[in-house]
């Protein structure tokens, strides 16, 4: 959530911010709110400061021989009073949390306003390739190398569902080792988060309350959890209501996991194979850091995800993302949109963002300077490294040759038992 304090001080110009993502939010009933909290909050404590006293006086009449029957039933009327006044400031207080709980970030001051018509390609790495025979897309070619098993895959699970078959699930393997390594080579610590999380994950990584329905819920589980859409959503978990010492940070890590998601509304025809998918296998870096070492953090995973993509040959874009086009929970974000032949447009396959200190807020994430001084929030970030389900279509149609083979990129080799092609399968 955003600091609060920016809202009392100058409301228009929280306004304004949130005007750049095409979101006119009106804060006089929270204000209202706000003012009506601080004044309960001064009554019950006036009241109960009141309470303290006489009940210390109390026993001291007692011992003087006075009659305190009155005093009590006093005291008692009073306590019902604050009772009351308690319940109604923790009402207050709750509709002043869901209210900020469902803000979005505050998008950084450089972002261009508006959505995805004003993205601005930053950064191109390679051509376009061009063929000299008539390229097939990555579902003909997934089938006829025998990689992928589409039909079974809905078969089993519906659409948006397929079936990595031998050579396949050693590609889509062999890239998740590629980006396993390359990352444990960068100093980052390797988690394997669980897939099954408390509804605290979500509220802290931002994607809830607003965004419960776009995660598979789980029915009859122990409380409310769900199943991660993004290792992002457990590892910004990890320090959760704790403090570290700024000497810890920053602490980097990388987490894989499938992900899961409902991805609601109809597959269009550029979205079919392994374009769009409710599960996908996905390498996600994290990082937990102090404000001023933010934008280092950000530049250093930015430049870690496109080295990934350029380490493959394969053709892509970086942009810098409008403030509309930015997720809820991110000040900026940078996309790495890989090139697919055959659609003829680039295809995000990792999301570079800086949440700023909103989920630390949310969660209570802080750390400490100097063991007497008061904790400040840290800063987290995020970018995929990578995302498979395009790596693996941009793969295929970008490496295909005449013969209807593929070129397997030469860092993925030592994990395709130093293979270098892969070849149409008889039937």
């Amino acid at each position: 959530m955003i600091d609060v304090n920016l809202i009392r001080q100058n409301p228009e110009a929280v306004r304004q911010r949130y005007l750049k993502r095409g979101k006119d939010i009106d804060f006089t009933d929270f204000l209202k709110l706000d003012e009506q909290r601080k004044t309960l909050i001064a009554e019950v404590e006036a009241m109960k400061a009141q309470r303290n006293k006489v009940s210390g006086d109390i026993p001291r009449l007692k011992k003087a021989g006075q009659d305190v029957s009155a005093t009590i039933a006093e005291m008692k009327t009073l306590g019902d009073k604050i009772s009351a006044l308690d319940k109604k400031l923790n009402e207050v207080n709750e509709k002043s949390r869901d209210f900020l709980l469902r803000l979005p970030n505050l998008p950084d001051e450089d972002l261009l306003s508006g959505g995805k018509e004003n993205n601005k390609p930053v950064k191109t790495f390679g051509q376009k390739p061009h063929f000299d025979f008539t390229p097939k897309d990555h579902v003909e070619l997934a089938k006829s190398l025998g990689l992928i098993d589409y039909e079974r895959g809905v078969k089993l699970a519906g659409n948006g569902s397929w079936i990595y078959t031998g050579m396949g699930a050693r590609l889509e393997w062999a890239l998740l080792n590629y980006f396993i390594d390359s990352h444990i080579q960068k100093g980052y610590t390797f988690m394997l988060p669980p897939y099954m999380l408390s509804y605290e994950c979500g509220l802290t990584a931002g994607q809830f309350p607003k965004f419960e329905d776009d995660v598979y819920q789980i029915a009859n589980g122990e409380g409310r959890k769900f199943m991660l859409p993004t290792a992002e959503t457990a590892l910004v978990n990890l320090y959760r209501d704790e403090i570290l010492p700024e000497s810890e940070l920053p602490r980097k890590f990388f987490g894989y996991s499938a992900c899961f998601r409902r991805e609601a509304g109809s597959y269009r025809s550029e979205e079919r194979g392994m374009i769009r998918g409710h599960q996908f296998n996905k390498v996600e870096l994290f990082q937990y850091t102090t404000p001023d070492k933010s934008d280092e953090a950000f530049e250093e995973m930015v430049n870690m995800a496109c080295g990934l993509v350029e380490g493959l040959g394969l053709h892509y874009q970086l942009s810098k993302l409008a403030a509309g086009d930015c997720s809820d929970s991110m000040a900026r974000t940078y996309d790495i949109e890989i090139y697919i032949p055959s659609m003829d447009i680039y295809k995000e396959v990792s999301s570079a963002s800086n949440a700023r200190d909103y989920q630390a807020r949310r969660g209570n994430m802080r750390y400490r300077k100097d063991a007497d001084k008061k904790p400040d929030f840290m800063h987290t970030l995020n970018a995929s490294g990578l995302a498979t389900s395009r790596v693996f279509p941009a793969l295929l149609e970008q490496n295909q040759n005449a013969d209807g083979s593929v070129t397997i990129p030469e860092v993925l080799r030592k994990y395709m038992g130093g293979l270098e092609k892969l070849i149409p399968v008889k039937k």
